[in-house]
């Protein structure tokens, strides 16, 4: 592996060589699909859900319409996005209750699913509904981890993936960058990637949300990013890795791509849907040299605006396909 000290380009150079060797040229349009927006921790630094708890006074009101969670794994199937993961706080659906949706969403779309649903003991009560299970590491620093994640141990999260392994399941890891690690901490990520026999890494940049101690730090340097992600990339030639930036960050997706991500998130899919803003994420895709699975543009893909799997979500699937062919911007 090349030293920190290295160009930056170079590293990005050689990280785009190993993806394409191993990975082929297809960048893949990554959604996460929420489940609730409450958490029963909510004590996390940078998270939008810490700055809910308070406010939500019955937690089963913050759950998600089932329907309205299936209608839009169907809309991800029409647009040939994946599904980056079902996430959700903590206590916010029950074991059996998230069986059941993976259970539903994999005969939608035909694929198991990544969970990111929190620390558990009950990974045995899964099956084939599931493909993998995410541990939310957060802070490639393990100190500042303790400070901005108190309420979730990394030992924990380690235990998990392990026992994960065990099952048969794939293992991925979240980490956000700009929380106050540096990039001497990279060297943290690449042992707990190689100790735990990680196959993805998800990485985000920070999106500063209001009314938390983040709201008024930028998010990361675009070079930095891209210099975490080639180091990754490099040590891990086979690894997965998926790139989440924001809609004001566009063009970090370019280089995000050539420094070895294999999809990239993090987008209002409806909202953004054949804007210039959807148009834009294409047009990063197809000047890294890459062709993109799924659409951000074509209108004909979303279909008609009813189920194709039940009545039920076809007020659904109509409301997302009205937002999709809004003119917002």
């Amino acid at each position: 592996m090349k030293s920190m000290d290295s160009n930056i380009f170079d590293l990005i150079k050689d990280a785009n060589e190993l993806t394409l060797k191993n990975h082929g040229d297809l960048i893949t349009l990554e959604r996460a699909v929420f489940l609730s927006w409450w958490c029963d921790k909510g004590d996390c630094a940078f998270c939008y859900m810490s700055t809910q708890k308070d406010k939500i006074k019955d937690p089963r009101k913050a759950r998600r319409n089932v329907s309205n969670i299936y209608a839009e794994a169907e809309m991800c199937k029409r647009l040939d996005w994946n599904i980056e993961f079902l996430s959700g706080g903590y206590k916010s659906f029950t074991t059996q209750e998230i069986k059941e949706i993976a259970t539903t969403i994999k005969e939608i779309t035909g694929d198991g699913v990544w969970l990111n649903t929190g620390i558990t003991d009950e990974l045995g009560e899964y099956g084939s509904e599931i493909k993998g299970i995410t541990g939310a590491v957060e802070v490639a620093n393990p100190q500042i981890h303790n400070n901005v994640c108190p309420s979730k141990s990394l030992d924990d999260i380690s235990n998990m993936l392990d026992t994960a392994r065990d099952l048969g399941f794939k293992k991925a890891i979240t980490i956000i960058l700009g929380l106050g690690e540096s990039l001497d901490d990279v060297d943290y990520v690449i042992d707990y990637i190689r100790d735990h026999k990680i196959d993805r890494v998800i990485f985000y940049s920070l999106n500063p949300h209001k009314e938390t101690v983040y709201a008024d730090k930028s998010q990361p340097a675009s070079l930095y990013y891209a210099q975490v992600v080639s180091r990754v990339r490099l040590e891990f030639p086979e690894i997965e890795i998926i790139c989440g930036t924001w809609i004001d960050n566009l063009a970090n997706i370019g280089i995000l791509i050539l420094s070895g991500a294999n999809g990239i998130t993090k987008f209002p899919l409806f909202k953004m849907f054949g804007t210039k803003y959807g148009k834009r994420v294409e047009e990063e895709v197809k000047w890294a040299g890459r062709r993109l699975k799924g659409t951000f543009t074509d209108k004909t893909q979303l279909g008609e605006p009813k189920s194709d799997i039940s009545p039920d979500l076809d007020k659904f699937i109509k409301r997302y396909i009205k937002e999709s062919l809004k003119n917002k911007y």
